[in-house]
């Protein structure tokens, strides 16, 4: 077997804690599951485990002294080099662990979200200790099951999948039941509620299943149809025939720890190493999305806006912002009918803040990317999104009478109580409570809250976005698709035309593209300009980025910007707020400029690659 790129010589002088073996038939590379440790060590493999050790098994080895538990990554012939003497031997198999090809494609993310390989194989390893897989449990599938299977998405999965753009009232289960003809299926959803609530209607229906991690064992087994939130792209699929990614757009399918890694981009990659297809569903794909798949399948203009609810864009423009109500008299109307559900949401919670002209009225943005700028200490305009400065002068009309916007949920709640005069129930992230399953409507007639109500609540009548303005406007790259999210999630919510649901927005931006996408669910309008300028600006998909942060990436930038000086293409900028910016032509290039430099030691730096809310 040749050296692995990761292989140590393990030390010798460990203590006798068991008879070293002499002259190995076999090497196992472990990893061990000790945290800040990313070296892999070579252990000889006792005859007495050789039938039972496997690539992904969790083991027991010995290491400086102590016993501790690993993954076995590779088996294979000992290096000639290495003396016998100094191998220690493999203790003992602890039980199952992630799949060959999963322990694999660990190592390919851990370099792509430069990250701990580590933190990728405690998710894709079983909660418990698992030492059998047991027999699988497929059943044949049932008339009703086969009915939801569409011929041209049967059709579509097995020339290879692709990306299909899905209105958020329709079925998904379409969509599993049609793959479910190439064979068993993994299903990634962005909630662990979505993935139960899918994997209860499928049981339903004549179809074996497992959700994950709590039915790893089964998984690995072999089910008809694998369910999970994100962490389950790593998961076991006995016999994995295709792969589904549900909500390709939504953020939890972004991984917050390190690495940071994202569900849609790990499938695709094992989906092209295993040869099966993928399915990439959205009801508003990404830009990354659309260039990574291109689209392969969209609904007709009629089907689609039949399937979205009714998205009134209600001009709020008609007045200064600084006197302007936070509802207008079409909210009111929905709050004051004490049958209609409302749910009313904003995001701006406290010291969020615009700037508006007092001159014309306007939201003062910036002139190079049409983000909203916000004001230095120096009074300087400044745009997060691109860097952009200028002075305080408002391009619109030239004026530079420029005055604060600040309403938050406070007073909105007041307003919102009095237009209802029934009782308001408050919900925001930080709000401990119930989960996706909430019906609040027995106490509660209106539910008012941050972007984390449309999470709490399962059925609504109306949703109301009341300051979407400050979310379209935000400095972030991905600002536009993450307000399409919003509005998709609350469409989720009403439910389609046809049965009365409904979203206001209210705005004073009517005039902007992507509102008036939104009110003629027009989703495809937007992307040909937001796709030129990410590429004219630099933004992913067209470029790979990270941010840098904590204790010694001072140190660890100032070395890279030497290190990079040469090199055209990649660049090292910042820091602001704290954080280091480095941006490269390909996501290898990236991860090659961020391994060259050795991290300082003693250094707690946090690495996020392709952050979402940059």
């Amino acid at each position: 077997m040749g050296a692995h790129p990761q292989a140590r010589r393990l030390p010798g002088g460990t203590g006798p804690l068991s008879d070293p073996v002499v002259a190995p038939a076999l090497v196992a590379r472990i990893l061990p599951d000790v945290s800040g440790v990313e070296k892999v060590f070579d252990y000889a493999v006792p005859p007495a485990l050789r039938e039972s050790l496997g690539i992904g098994m969790r083991v027991r080895v010995a290491l400086q002294g102590r016993r501790i538990a690993g993954w076995v990554v590779a088996i294979g012939e000992p290096d000639p080099s290495l003396p016998a003497e100094r191998l220690r031997p493999v203790l003992q198999v602890v039980g199952q662990g992630p799949p060959t090809d999963v322990v694999e494609l660990s190592e390919w993310a851990a370099r792509r979200w430069c990250g701990p390989r580590r933190s990728i194989l405690v998710a894709a390893s079983p909660p418990r200790v698992v030492r059998h897989v047991p027999s699988p449990r497929r059943f044949a599938p049932t008339a009703t099951w086969s009915a939801l299977g569409e011929p041209w998405l049967v059709d579509l999965v097995s020339k290879g999948g692709g990306l299909l753009r899905w209105p958020p009232t329709w079925d998904l289960l379409r969509i599993i039941a049609s793959a479910h003809r190439a064979g068993p299926v993994l299903v990634i959803a962005p909630s662990v509620a979505q993935a139960d609530l899918l994997a209860r209607r499928a049981e339903r229906l004549g179809v074996s299943t497992a959700v994950l991690p709590r039915d790893w064992m089964a998984a690995a087994g072999g089910v008809d149809v694998v369910f999970g939130a994100r962490s389950a792209v790593w998961g076991p699929c006995a016999g994995l025939g295709a792969m589904v990614v549900l909500d390709e757009h939504d953020e939890a399918h972004h991984e917050e720890r390190s690495p940071t890694w994202w569900a849609p981009a790990v499938a695709a990659e094992r989906a092209r190493r295993t040869g099966v297809p993928l399915v990439v569903v959205s009801p508003c794909p990404t830009v990354a999305g659309q260039v990574h798949h291109g689209l392969s399948w969209r609904p007709s203009r009629e089907a689609e806006r039949e399937a979205w609810p009714v998205i009134d864009v209600v001009d709020v423009a008609d007045r200064p912002p600084w006197e302007r109500s936070p509802l207008t008299d079409t909210v009111r109307r929905y709050l004051a009918d004490a049958s209609c559900r409302v749910v009313c949401v904003s995001n701006t919670t406290g010291q969020a803040r615009l700037l508006a002209c007092r001159g014309c009225g306007d939201i003062v943005r910036c002139s190079q990317c049409d983000a909203a700028v916000g004001q230095l200490d120096d009074l300087t305009l400044a745009c997060r999104r691109c860097g952009g400065r200028r002075p305080p002068v408002c391009i619109a009309c030239a004026s530079s009478a420029l005055t604060v916007l600040r309403p938050g949920l406070a007073r909105l709640r007041r307003d919102v109580e009095a237009a209802a005069r029934r009782p308001v129930l408050m919900l925001t992230s930080r709000d401990s409570g119930p989960d996706d399953a909430m019906n609040p409507w027995s106490e509660f007639g209106v539910v008012l809250g941050t972007e984390a109500a449309l999470h709490r609540v399962r059925r609504a009548d109306a949703v109301v976005f009341c300051d979407l303005d400050a979310e379209v406007l935000a400095p972030r790259y991905r600002a536009e698709e993450q307000v399409q999210a919003l509005v998709a999630r609350a469409a989720r919510l009403v439910g389609p035309r046809a049965q009365g649901g409904r979203v206001i927005i209210q705005t004073a931006l009517v005039d902007h593209p992507l509102m008036r996408a939104l009110a003629t669910v027009d989703l495809s309008g937007p992307v040909p300009a937001e796709t030129a300028r990410r590429r004219e600006q630099g933004w992913p998909p067209f470029t790979a980025v990270a941010t840098v942060e904590g204790t010694g990436a001072d140190l660890w930038m100032s070395e890279l910007r030497r290190a990079v000086a040469d090199h055209p293409a990649i660049m090292v900028t910042g820091p602001a707020d704290g954080r280091y910016l480095v941006r490269a032509s390909h996501p290898d290039e990236l991860a090659e400029a961020l391994t060259r430099v050795p991290r300082p030691a003693r250094s707690r730096c946090r690495v996020v690659v392709d952050p979402p809310r940059l």
